[in-house]
């Protein structure tokens, strides 16, 4: 059986981004071949949570392949068939709302819009503070969408932030197991964590 070839994409939710990297060594171990991808804000932007240059050279590290970080790297990859499954992690409210409209302007956009023209699956982990609010018919419409998965998620601070949503990161690897098999990992919505 060939390995299954992975499309990571980090967007610009850069709070999550230690729980991404996580994820993203645990899809390596599990899977081997990923391909790490990043939006032009995650290229770009050093923030706080590190610089853009750092978490690259993280990512790549990890996936012993070069970033994908422009449009042009990424368009070939649904005519040459370069992915299995692509996972947008985190995937903020701007992407969402992208991938919902289908506006293809960025690395990430072009790899969802590339990928899914093969029939492929695209696994969404969420990471948006109006997921509630502005983000919610984006995250409606998606769901409804054939070939898009959902990392299941949960408000992360009802109390704080009660518009804001985050995928369970560590269920990204289960979640990619059952696109694989055409499944939606269910529940989709999670219980907020009890402190």
């Amino acid at each position: 059986m060939e390995p299954i070839k992975v499309g990571f994409a980090f967007c610009g939710s850069f709070c999550t981004y230690a729980q991404a990297m996580q994820a993203l060594e645990q899809v390596k171990a599990r899977y081997g071949n990923i391909t790490p991808i990043v939006s032009q804000a995650s290229a770009e932007t050093d923030t706080r949570f590190g610089s853009a240059h750092d978490h690259m050279r993280e990512m790549e590290r990890i996936c012993s392949k070069r970033v994908i970080d422009s449009i042009a790297k990424a368009e070939p990859i649904g005519p040459k068939g370069l992915l299995d499954v692509l996972v947008i992690c985190p995937c903020t409210g701007n992407t969402l709302g992208k991938l919902a409209c289908g506006i293809t302007d960025t690395a990430v956009t072009m790899a969802a819009k590339a990928h899914l023209r093969n029939g492929a699956p695209v696994v969404l982990a969420v990471a948006t503070n109006d997921g509630l609010a502005a983000s919610a018919r984006n995250i409606g419409a998606l769901l409804d969408k054939k070939n898009v998965y959902f990392v299941p998620f949960r408000q992360d601070d009802p109390a704080e932030k009660p518009t804001s949503l985050v995928a369970d990161f560590s269920l990204v690897p289960e979640t990619i197991d059952a696109a694989l098999r055409g499944e939606q990992l269910q529940p989709v919505l999670l219980a907020p964590r009890t402190a």
